[in-house]
């Protein structure tokens, strides 16, 4: 298994906790992520949102790639998972710009392409929101220029949504970058068989993750594709019994009144299509973190990360919360791979 850690970019993940200890900063960014590579992390993810979509559209939010390129200069070894959203981004221009970051990082860019949910972030930017499968349609083309530029001396393409005509690219990423995708809807499922070269997905428990892996394997086959990876997003406690992960999970999911961030929530349910019901207690943590129920102590983990990888899961995606500490436990309880004074 490896272990990734969702960057703080919005000052925290929990939507009815209003201080977590971790702002939405530079600095704190730059010391968690650097710690997280002593721990023994593998990868980050770096959400792009132009609004706060955990502590509501008017707190601060860090900047997606800008945020890529300061950290791709100073650490070694993570890998950068970067949100990208193709409606956001001319694909020729963006081509470019994150084949400098990789150059930056020494190859250790991917991208993470996000087909837009947020209607209202759109309209206030005044960006194309499109409906949900021509969402895929623009991904599609979209994909298809950025790598053709990674690929090719000169690019030309004339499509519904984009057009080049001998567009370069130079210098090139130091590796073509990994694309993970994540979608639940037919036409997502089947552009990330076809284009894409890892599959993640919200949390879920295991009977649920499963046949996900199963299908998208067997689509990766039909089109004669290599073996995709396969990751998912999960929030984790742990504690040095069950009694005390149980209060934290009772502290972080008790909503008294509606959060700042709601209306957002409630805009993300009406743009997707969802295989499983979404119920309104989750909105305390998102991506449908708690699924996967990594709460408990560390033997409870490893034992439930050990069912994972037996159903084909490559990737945890872990948000915690204050992240820092949290994160420091987790190593050492749980990937055993930090000496902390939790050991």
């Amino acid at each position: 298994m490896r272990y990734g850690f969702w960057m703080p970019v919005f000052g925290g993940w929990l939507r009815n906790i209003a201080d977590e200890g971790m702002e939405a900063s530079w600095d704190y960014t730059r010391r968690l992520t650097q710690d997280a590579e002593r721990w023994g992390y593998d990868l980050t993810l770096i959400a792009e949102l132009n609004m706060n979509d955990i502590k509501g559209p008017g707190a601060p939010t860090l900047d997606a790639w800008s945020t890529a390129a300061a950290l791709a200069a100073v650490t070694e070894r993570l890998e950068l998972m970067v949100a990208v959203r193709p409606n956001f981004h001319q694909p020729a221009l963006f081509a470019k710009a994150a084949a400098n970051i990789d150059q930056i990082a020494g190859g250790r860019l991917a991208l993470n392409v996000v087909s837009s949910w947020w209607a209202d972030e759109a309209k206030r930017y005044g960006l194309q929101f499109d409906q949900h499968d021509d969402r895929y349609a623009r991904t599609s083309e979209w994909l298809k220029v950025v790598e053709g530029l990674w690929r090719e001396e000169e690019f030309s393409f004339a499509g519904q949504f984009y057009t080049t005509e001998n567009a370069v690219c130079a210098p090139k990423p130091v590796r073509k970058p990994v694309t993970y995708a994540g979608g639940e809807s037919p036409a997502a499922k089947a552009l990330i068989a076809a284009q894409c070269d890892a599959y993640v997905m919200h949390g879920d428990p295991v009977d649920a993750v499963a046949p996900k892996i199963a299908d998208m394997a067997a689509r990766r086959e039909a089109l004669g594709k290599p073996p995709m990876q396969y990751g998912m997003a999960a929030y984790a406690i742990v504690r040095d019994s069950e009694a005390e992960a149980k209060r934290e999970l009772e502290r972080i999911t008790t909503v008294s009144d509606l959060p700042a961030g709601y209306d957002n929530f409630d805009q993300w349910l009406s743009g997707t299509q969802l295989e499983r019901e979404m119920k309104i207690q989750e909105y305390s943590v998102s991506n449908r973190g708690l699924r996967p129920n990594l709460v408990g102590t560390p033997e409870q983990l490893k034992e439930r990360i050990a069912e994972y990888e037996a159903a084909g899961l490559d990737l945890l995606l872990l948000q915690m919360s204050p992240q820092a500490e949290e994160m420091e436990r987790f190593a050492a309880q749980v990937m055993g791979t930090h000496a902390a004074a939790y050991a």
